[in-house]
């Protein structure tokens, strides 16, 4: 892509975290966080469709892509503390936070515990919580508990697979795959352990960021009832259904996403204006 820069940004302690930007550096910043096992080369659809009137920094959380993997601790708090630190970094006093999946919690955990770094939230794909969603406990019990090294190439496959309702080129789902691949078991096992053991509904109405939900309602990972859990728990929240696709609408159909969070960040201009 054109303009993109891929570099390593400094996160939360001794983390460092691969990541990428592009666009207008003057522009509005816009910050991107990948779901599980993914990394911010999962958002280069969505960034070749996007205004580049946008600065767009995608990020890729610890023990993800090329970012440092400690030993530990995987859950939304130190990923978000590492976000907050990469902004830091990078000159970045507020942004609108994009998250997918997994990175729709961490992205609700920024919200909740720095609320002045967040001018407005867009969640694909998104969960209140993962603690007993059925299809994640599925899939730690039948697969990801037990995991080991190498990871399986075919699994890793499926899971990605498994996320879809609409095809996606095949390379770009080949560089899914192998982005997954880097992984080492145990930042399967210790990051999807950790978010699975969260519940933080209650802090819903924290949020005092504008936020628009974007989901498939293809989506079998999470479902229609969880879109209008959070719509309804968070004060300033709306949802957008994207018909006929699955867990990853950016993937799916990444110029509606991208005209989506464009429309996003248009209306919360016009209404402050």
């Amino acid at each position: 892509m054109d303009g993109l820069a891929e570099f390593t940004c400094q996160g939360h302690g001794d983390t460092l975290l691969s990541a990428a930007r592009t666009g207008n550096p003057d522009g509005e910043a816009v910050v991107l966080l990948h779901g599980y096992s993914d990394s911010w080369r999962s958002y280069l659809p969505l960034m070749r469709e996007s205004p580049r009137s946008l600065d767009l920094v995608a990020l890729s959380l610890r023990g993800h892509g090329d970012s440092g993997r400690p030993e530990g601790p995987y859950g939304t708090g130190p990923m978000a503390r590492d976000v907050v630190a990469a902004m830091d970094r990078l000159g970045i006093a507020r942004a609108t936070v994009v998250g997918h999946s997994m990175g729709s919690l961490v992205a609700q955990r920024l919200a909740q515990d720095h609320p002045d770094r967040v001018n407005r939230l867009v969640l694909i794909g998104a969960f209140a919580t993962l603690a007993g969603n059925p299809e994640v406990d599925m899939l730690w019990r039948d697969a990801v508990s037990g995991l080991t090294d190498p990871v399986d190439p075919v699994f890793v496959r499926s899971f990605q697979q498994s996320s879809l309702a609409r095809p996606v080129p095949a390379d770009f789902l080949a560089g899914v795959v192998e982005e997954s691949l880097k992984l080492p078991a145990r930042v399967w096992r210790a990051a999807l352990d950790a978010i699975r053991r969260e519940d933080r509904t209650a802090l819903l109405g924290r949020i005092e960021a504008e936020t628009t939900i974007v989901w498939g309602d293809r989506d079998g990972f999470s479902r229609r009832a969880e879109q209008e859990r959070l719509a309804r728990s968070i004060p300033r929240a709306r949802l957008i259904v994207h018909q006929g696709t699955g867990h990853s609408p950016h993937w799916e159909d990444p110029a509606r996403t991208a005209a989506d969070i464009a429309a996003a960040i248009g209306a919360a201009r016009q209404a402050a204006a």
